[in-house]
């Protein structure tokens, strides 16, 4: 440890051959920087005091909540310690600039530059430690994709995004399947690319965290390119809807927020509240899907919520599905109005920016080889590697993902300092 200015030069030179100033340097760029918020730091401290005390409590009598409670704070309070020991050490960096030696000042100087240059960036990280997780973030999700306003061409585009969104998850290693496939009964016709008009599709990303992934593609995608039956070479605009529900696991710990018979779950649905009717399922599908009644139309009275499924030549599992759909579009519903709430409790930048279903998001341009996602405000070339699924793809969720996180972390500042305004408040009226 460079614990003291007078450190004499061949020791200066033997650290810097041996590397331990960069070891240094590597630890001060975990220091708090000036930029993260008061109330984050607080807050961070406050957790830290909870899980050494909590640490302690479990060290002499087991309990299970207290574990799950330490698991799930341990991730802040180890960063703060990090942080606090590097702050230390960045000190006594800045203590070598003092010192009387110039080649020790000139060492100092140099780590110090580049150790204000991370410094951003690890205070980025702890604020993301201190934001909650999402409560559906390690689910898996259901991406259901509808056309929009602009006819037929929206419906030949909705095709082209659930093309897009399975292309991504084969190239990403994700396990995908078709819940749901649903093709318009308009003309046989095929847009610019050769799509089906779709009426609705319903994909299942399997994998766990997919609703975390797949989050920031929940709203409307704009389409501006010349329809196949365009004479005249003008461009229509069509949107599609994209909408993100968690999926429900199969095999939910009882009693768990997950567990749909469990009444205090955002997926518990009263069956008394659910009104069943089963059909004869339209569109191909030969004879069988025409003379039975296999499709199930489930409506949520309550919400006026409506699914219908009609896919499998099994009734039952069309029934299963029904109520696996009926259950996330509900969980997701229930979790937006809380949401909701919590912004109309508190003043903050956040009601400006959020992002809901009938926002425009994202534009497709064919002329111009373009995507552009509104949000983060980021233009992307090479359409046709996005419509592949392709890095250009991953490049814009990364982007967006890296939007919502940072639109968390303004939450919880937005949080903290109401909550430091309202106990000053009672303070003074005391």
């Amino acid at each position: 440890m460079l614990a003291a200015p007078w450190v004499c030069r061949t020791c200066a030179r033997s650290l810097r051959r041996a590397g331990l100033f960069q070891v240094l340097r590597r630890a001060s760029t975990a220091a708090v920087p000036n930029t993260l918020p008061p109330v984050l730091l607080e807050r961070a401290r406050k957790i830290a005091a909870e899980h050494d005390q909590l640490s302690a409590s479990l060290a002499t009598d087991f309990d299970a909540k207290t574990a799950k409670r330490i698991g799930e704070i341990s991730r802040v309070a180890n960063a703060l310690k990090e942080l606090e020991a590097a702050r230390s050490s960045l000190n006594e960096l800045k203590g070598l600039l003092e010192s009387d030696d110039a080649e020790l000042r000139e060492l100092a100087k140099d780590d110090l530059e580049s150790t204000n240059a991370q410094l951003a960036g690890l205070g980025h990280n702890l604020s993301v430690a201190l934001t909650p997780k999402h409560p559906f973030a390690e689910m898996p999700c259901l991406l259901e994709i509808r056309p929009g306003p602009g006819g037929t061409e929206g419906r030949f585009f909705a095709d082209s995004l659930v093309k897009m969104y399975q292309a991504y998850c084969v190239n990403k290693g994700y396990r995908v399947k078709m819940v749901k496939y649903e093709a318009s009964d308009s003309e046989g016709s095929k847009g610019s690319e050769g799509e089906i008009a779709l009426q609705e599709a319903v994909l299942e990303v399997e994998e766990p965290g997919a609703y975390a992934i797949f989050r920031g593609e929940a709203g409307m995608h704009r389409v501006q390119r010349v329809p196949a039956t365009e004479k005249n070479g003008r461009t229509h605009t069509s949107a599609v809807a994209v909408w993100v529900l968690p999926s429900f696991p199969e095999s939910a710990t009882e009693g768990s927020e997950n567990d749909w018979d469990n009444p205090e779950s955002d997926f518990y649905i009263d069956p008394t509240e659910v009104r069943s009717e089963t059909m004869r399922a339209r569109g191909a599908g030969g004879q069988h899907v025409n003379k039975t009644e296999s499709a199930i139309r489930l409506t949520h009275m309550p919400t006026g919520t409506t699914v219908s499924m009609q896919d499998s030549r099994s009734q039952q599992r069309n029934r299963d599905y029904a109520w696996r759909l009926l259950r996330s579009r509900i969980a997701q519903q229930r979790r937006e109005a809380r949401e909701e709430m919590a912004r109309s409790m508190r003043s903050s930048v956040l009601s400006q920016a959020q992002i809901t279903r009938g926002d425009k998001i994202r534009t497709y341009n064919y002329q111009q080889d373009r995507c552009t996602d509104h949000r983060v405000g980021l233009d992307v070339h090479n359409l046709p590697d996005v419509l592949r699924g392709g890095e250009t793809l991953d490049k814009v969720i990364e982007s967006v993902h890296a939007w919502l996180t940072e639109r968390d972390i303004q939450a919880v500042i937005a949080e903290e300092e109401a909550a430091a305004a309202a106990e000053k408040k009672s303070s003074k009226k005391k």
